[in-house]
């Protein structure tokens, strides 16, 4: 089946994939934008894992202060290069993060530094599994994730730090 151009650049807008994989996806589910969309992110995700090892020796330290100057996080977000650091889109994903680090006040970054003895939820202490302040349908990892996709490096969270007045 033959795709408009219209198609292909609404499927490209949403999904940050290439057109040549935009018109393929589309003309692989004649022409299901939903179905089309789905397919090239799992194809996105299954190339993070793949690149989940790689160095992330570029990046952004981004900080949040709350309102009224009471609660406040910095985090590091890692990536591969300078080139994608840089961008409005890797930038506003660590603001995001930053905020949610001073809303949420996570403990670890992921499961595998969970101390023994731990009794809480991942969701409740470790960022990647908390569900995103911006989009509760997502979790931060999976917001990482997706942005990873988009940019076809390796995203991740290095570090992170809260701070709150009296503490």
């Amino acid at each position: 089946m033959a795709v408009s151009v219209e198609l292909v650049r609404t499927l490209r807008d949403q999904t940050g994939a290439g057109i040549m994989e935009c018109k393929e996806a589309l003309e692989a589910v004649d022409g299901d934008l939903e179905k089309a969309a789905a397919s090239l992110r799992e194809k996105g995700l299954a190339s993070v894992a793949k690149r989940v090892g790689r160095e992330t020796r570029e990046g952004v330290i981004e900080t949040y202060l709350h309102t009224g100057g009471r609660v406040g996080a910095m985090v590091e977000l890692g990536c591969e290069t300078d080139f994608v650091a840089r961008t409005e889109e890797f930038q506003k994903l660590a603001h995001d993060i930053a905020m949610q680090v001073a809303a949420m006040g996570p403990i670890y970054v992921d499961e595998d530094e969970i101390e023994d003895g731990e009794s809480r939820p991942p969701a409740q202490i470790c960022l990647n599994h908390q569900p995103f302040i911006k989009n509760n349908s997502s979790s931060v990892g999976e917001m990482i994730k997706e942005l990873a996709s988009k940019v076809g490096e390796n995203v991740r969270v290095v570090r992170f730090t809260r701070l709150e007045v009296g503490e």
